[in-house]
């Protein structure tokens, strides 16, 4: 069984997964209602990617002879200024859980608890994928500027973005 600080913060992770797969549905909804199908198409693929995260953490807490617990969760942000602020924000949300990560693996470490330090790991190696993805997006986006032809392949790309567990 899992010692409960370490239980606990496992518990707070599976929610905030959950929570960012609110968060990325509510982006999704910006560019849906502002006729940017490609970009809510990449949305609600990271939203099913953030709740195969929360089902990986349940999943762990349950091998691990614990209960899963959840939480109520906050209203996401609803309004954005441009789908530039969609990928930053969304930048901001994944540097957040990257540091949660970090303060579960350090609870990890020093419990000597080796196998959520072996299961931390994968998250750790996802979080680098996930921030440097954001960062790009926001780079192309930044470069694009007001070019809508531009911006329309771009969106028709990520359009075609499917999530495979």
């Amino acid at each position: 069984m899992l010692n409960n600080e370490l239980l606990n913060a496992l518990n707070e992770q599976m929610n905030q997964e959950y929570y960012a797969a609110q968060a990325y549905m509510a982006m999704a909804a910006y560019c849906d209602y502002h006729s940017y199908k490609g970009f809510a198409n990449f949305y609600i693929q990271q939203a099913k990617e953030e709740r195969f995260h929360g089902k990986k953490i349940y999943n762990y807490i349950d091998d691990r002879g614990s209960k899963p617990e959840f939480t109520a969760l906050p209203a996401p942000k609803t309004e954005f200024k441009s789908i530039l602020e969609t990928f930053e924000d969304g930048l901001a949300q994944e540097e957040d859980v990257t540091s949660r990560f970090y303060n579960l693996s350090d609870i990890a470490t020093r419990e000597k608890d080796y196998q959520t330090i072996s299961f931390l790991n994968w998250f750790l190696d996802e979080q680098v994928e996930e921030e440097s993805m954001f960062q790009t997006h926001i780079d192309y986006l930044r470069r694009i500027g007001d070019d809508c032809n531009t911006l329309y392949l771009y969106e028709k790309d990520l359009g075609t973005r499917e999530f495979e567990d």
